[in-house]
């Protein structure tokens, strides 16, 4: 458990999978990135699965919801999926909060990943995990879930999000949104046209959930290294070039989501350019 003055936040996990190093990396060589995070024997490189729990207000907020529990065993190997300590539901179990006492969930784009938990499957329907939660998105990511194109229809499932819509639990949100006094969220564009981050805020602590943004801490040292999976990578750069210099003005901890080796840390000048150090108490 973190706390940010009147905030309550936890790091819950939904596991950790296997991704290609090259759609981590992108356009950097291979033999650059294998040093900094080697890759199995297929080329796959570790992605954590960190949600987030949020109390704030008498509000109970989850960020994001993970890989959820449609899929089959087939799928969690092929994915390399693994939970030892059971999914997002359960982690939340442990910190004493039930699917139903949840009132919002923020999903940061509609990536399955990211969103895949949003529902589940009872006696072959779709139901909402968390059935008395509004769920928030962006109104543009939306609109790009619903219609995906060649290179985005493997990752955007109608039956992550589209049953929320239909039972009129999905709030589609316009730009920059403010949650409660503490959590906000904003608009980074680049991974997705209308990815949103999360925003800690209470007295002079302030917090920042990176989601895509940047997807392993090495994105954020570095301008240049763009994910393959980023839609826009020119505006991935020019995006994570704001929030360097916003994350350094405010003494931010960044809190990522993908990353196994430093899942919070803060960034810091480093010469003419920028190291995340892992924060000690992780």
């Amino acid at each position: 458990m973190s706390n940010l003055n009147q905030l309550e936040y936890h790091i819950v996990s939904d596991g950790t999978m296997l991704t290609d190093g090259g759609g981590a990396f992108g356009l950097v060589a291979r033999p650059v990135w294998m040093k900094r995070l080697p890759p199995d024997e297929q080329n796959r490189v570790p992605f954590a699965i960190n949600c987030l729990l949020l109390r704030s207000e008498g509000k109970t907020i989850v960020v994001d919801t993970g890989c959820g529990r449609k899929l089959n065993a087939e799928a969690m190997t092929a994915m390399g999926l693994q939970r030892p300590d059971g999914d997002l539901v359960d982690g939340l179990a442990r910190l004493g909060v039930a699917p139903h006492e949840v009132d919002i969930v923020v999903n940061t784009h509609l990536h399955f990943d990211h969103c895949a938990g949003n529902t589940y499957k009872e006696d072959g329907q779709l139901k909402p995990t968390f059935p008395n939660a509004e769920y928030w998105v962006q109104r543009l990511e939306f609109a790009d879930a619903i219609a995906p194109n060649e290179r985005t229809r493997n990752t955007y499932y109608a039956e992550n999000f589209m049953p929320l819509y239909q039972a009129g639990q999905l709030r589609l949100l316009d730009g920059n949104t403010r949650v409660t006094a503490h959590v906000r969220t904003a608009v980074t564009r680049g991974h997705t046209r209308a990815h949103q981050v999360v925003i800690l805020e209470s007295g002079r602590e302030t917090a920042l959930f990176m989601a895509d943004l940047a997807t392993l801490h090495y994105h954020f040292e570095r301008l240049q290294w763009v994910a393959s999976y980023d839609l826009e990578p020119m505006e991935s750069i020019e995006t994570k070039r704001y929030w360097q210099q916003w994350a350094i003005a405010h003494d931010a901890t960044l809190i990522f989501q993908h990353d196994t080796q430093i899942p919070i840390g803060k960034l810091q000048p480093d010469g003419r350019n920028f190291k995340v150090v892992r924060s000690p108490n992780l």
